[in-house]
């Protein structure tokens, strides 16, 4: 898979479940396989964290075939007392805005 970073240990800012939000929102047909493979996680993490999602609300699925197709709920908010108010659609536009440019450019260190 072309711009998928090395695994990684230790902290990191982004929670397992908002990087598979993520991905999620850049692709609603993308499979879990895809999923587990760009966040580093293992396909049950990743089952996991999509079942807490839908059961929170977050995020629904319908088959198609043998394909999920997956919708987030933009306007839903943020869990945590900090970020009261603030709907999950601000949090993947921080994500996601600047995803291809990433892929094209590599970070200097």
């Amino acid at each position: 898979m072309v711009g998928v970073p090395e695994s990684h240990s230790g902290w990191t800012f982004i929670t397992s479940h908002a990087r598979v939000l993520a991905v999620i929102a850049d692709n609603p047909n993308v499979r879990i396989r895809d999923i587990a493979a760009r966040c580093r996680l293992t396909e049950r993490a990743v089952s996991r964290i999509i079942a807490d999602l839908e059961q929170d609300g977050y995020l629904s699925h319908t088959r198609d075939g043998r394909t999920n197709i997956y919708r987030i709920e933009p306007d839903k908010v943020l869990r945590h007392p900090a970020e009261a108010g603030l709907p999950v659609a601000s949090l993947l536009s921080l994500l996601l805005q600047d995803e291809s440019a990433r892929v094209k450019k590599p970070v200097a260190r």
